[in-house]
C-alpha cells in the first residue's frame, strides 16, 4: 500500500488541475516502476505556508523577499 507525500509552499497559483496531474502522475509511476495496484496508491498534497518553510537558515517568506 504506497503512499506518496507531496510538500509544496501555499501560494496560490498550484491549481485543481496541476494537484489531479500529481497525484495521477505519481500512481502511475508506481504503477509502472514498482508494478503498485493503483486503487491502493495513496497520495497527499500538503501545502505549506511560506513562514513556515525554511531553507539556508531562513524562511522561504524571507528569501523571496530579498530576492533569493
Amino acid at each position: 500500500m504506497p503512499f506518496v507525500n507531496i510538500q509544496i509552499t501555499r501560494e496560490g497559483n498550484v491549481t485543481a488541475e496541476q494537484k489531479a496531474a500529481l497525484i495521477k502522475g505519481s500512481t502511475e509511476l508506481l504503477q509502472k516502476v514498482l508494478n503498485k495496484n493503483p486503487e491502493t496508491t495513496f497520495v497527499i498534497i500538503d501545502e505549506v505556508d511560506t513562514d513556515n518553510w525554511g531553507v539556508g537558515g531562513e524562511s522561504v517568506t524571507v528569501r523571496r523577499a530579498s530576492g533569493k
